[in-house]
């Protein structure tokens, strides 16, 4: 579903909320205080986590289609992303589907995390630091943004998340 913007323009549904994931993923804290690479991979890794997590919380809501949008909002941004790092065409789709394949793996592991089926931490260190070291410190750092985050989208209504609003 697409409305217009303040310009007449129409813009995909699940624009602001994919906006906002993006801008929680950019928090310069997570790359300072949470040492998450401040690499093409590392920024990837970290948009995938909150759209995770953010498509967790609409699990509960009767928004198939809305989490439909905003995940094509996601693959809408990582094809650009790869043109602008000169990805030709002709590898772009399956640089793409490897992502949104990865985006399905993490959503699994932190589904399952967050259901008490792993330890959240093991999830983080695996997905979010690529199985390399990290200071047990910055780990627990990590782990208590990542459920706090939680607790923000569990406490904003589904109408405040369409909006891109997360409490």
């Amino acid at each position: 579903m697409k409305w217009p913007d303040w310009t007449g323009r129409r813009v995909p549904s699940g624009d602001a909320l994919y906006r906002r994931v993006v801008e929680i993923a950019r928090n310069p804290d997570w790359y300072v205080r949470g040492e998450v690479p401040d690499t093409t991979d590392g920024r990837f890794d970290m948009v995938a986590l909150v759209l995770a997590l953010l498509l967790i919380r609409m699990e509960r809501e009767d928004a198939a289609q809305y989490s439909v949008d905003v995940t094509e909002r996601f693959i809408a941004d990582m094809d650009g992303s790869l043109r602008q790092l000169g990805i030709g065409d002709p590898t772009v789709g399956k640089q793409v589907g490897h992502m949104v394949s990865a985006l399905g793996g993490r959503l699994g592991a932190y589904r399952d995390a967050l259901a008490g089926g792993e330890a959240l931490r093991d999830a983080l260190a695996r997905n979010l630091y690529r199985g390399a070291g990290v200071d047990p410190i910055v780990l627990d750092w990590a782990e208590k943004e990542v459920r706090a985050l939680c607790a923000r989208l569990d406490a904003t209504q589904y109408e405040r998340l369409k909006a891109g609003v997360i409490t």
